[in-house]
Order: C-alpha cells, then structure tokens, then sequence
C-alpha cells in the first residue's frame, strides 16, 4: 500500500487541503433561494446538492451549519432552486458572502427576482432553469457514534420546473447547452461541462 495516501478522517488527512471534496467531484451545485417571514428574499449557493428521487422529483442541500436558507424553509415550508450557469457564475459566487439576514442576496448579485407560480420565494429570473419546492424534511445529520453533527439536510419536492425553451431540441433537455458549472475542491475550483466530454452507456436490460 505504500503507494497509497491513507488516513482516517477523524485525525486527519495530513495534506495542505481536505480532499474529500474534490474526490467526491465536480458536485452541482444547489442555488437556493428562499424568503423570510418577513418577505426578506435570501439567495445562496451550496454545493452539497443533488437529486434523490423521482416519482414525486425530491432534491436536497446540506446546510453546514443553521443558515439563513434553512431557517427561512423551516418558517415557510418553500424554496427554489436555480441553476447556476457559466455566465451567473460570478452572481452565484457573489451571493455566497457572509451577510446579515435582512441582506437582499438578490441586490448584491446583481440578479433579478421572478415571481414563481406556487410558492412565495423568487426565482432567479436570469437562470435558464429553477425548480419551485416544498419542504419535505429537515433531517440534521450524526456521526457514526449517534452524536449531532452541525449540519442539516434540507429535502424539498419539485412542484413547478421552469425550462428556458433554448434548452429542448425534440423534447429532450440539452445539459452542455445549460453551461452548468460545477464545483471541485480546493477553495476555489469550478468545472464545466463540454460536448466532447460527452460519453453514452445503456444500462444492461434496458
């Protein structure tokens, strides 16, 4: 095994950067955005995001720690996920800073509220791509001793999918025309999608 860096988390990776995150990478990236009791808009992105089920859609981002997205969809039972795209990515970034509550993240990324058709937090009118949620669970996570662990799961169903029409050709959604960008490791590292990445695979039996 000499050729293999080993190491067990709890003590520690022993290198200049954790690289869990860019082992389990690129990721999607989860651009939430939700709305205080107050009708505070807050946007924020997360990249420990994905999809976990299909027939109802349910989504779900890890909130590490007991942000403001989280106490929002927990007082108001709605939020919405908006594609962050190579051309929102310095609006996506810009959202991520540490800002009060009452901070409109909106304003500060310089991107537009779009009234959504079910629930009451905006859309990202510039996204080509925003689901409307409700809340299904908030689940706060534990170590394998049972202990609590200061991070929340925050699981929502899809109700409404809003789809910029440029993106179907035939009925099919085109992912690289999207530009989604995703997130590596590091503290500062992207990807993108490109055609010539693009490989096929049936699945036995289908």
């Amino acid at each position: 095994m000499a050729d293999f860096h080993i190491y067990e988390p709890r003590i520690g990776h022993g290198l200049r950067h954790d690289p869990l995150n860019a082992i389990i990478g690129p990721r999607p990236i989860g651009w939430i955005s939700s709305q205080s009791p107050e009708g505070v808009p807050n946007l924020a992105p997360y990249s420990f995001f994905n999809a976990f089920n299909y027939r109802p859609p349910i989504i779900g981002f890890a909130s590490i720690g007991w942000k403001d997205s989280v106490r929002n969809i927990e007082a108001m039972g709605e939020f919405a996920w908006n594609l962050a795209t190579r051309p929102l990515a310095e609006a996506m970034n810009a959202s991520c800073a540490p800002v009060p509550p009452d901070v409109d993240e909106f304003m500060l990324a310089g991107v537009t509220p779009a009234p959504s058709r079910r629930i009451a937090p905006p859309r990202v009118l510039e996204s080509p791509v925003s689901f409307e949620c409700r809340l299904t669970q908030i689940v706060r996570l534990k170590d394998a001793q049972g202990g609590d662990v200061d991070t929340w799961l925050v699981l929502g169903e899809v109700v409404v999918v809003h789809i910029d029409k440029a993106l179907l050709g035939d009925g099919v959604y085109d992912t690289v025309a999207a530009q989604p960008i995703l997130r590596g490791g590091g503290p500062a590292d992207y990807f993108a999608i490109e055609e010539g990445q693009r490989f096929r695979m049936v699945r036995p039996g289908a």
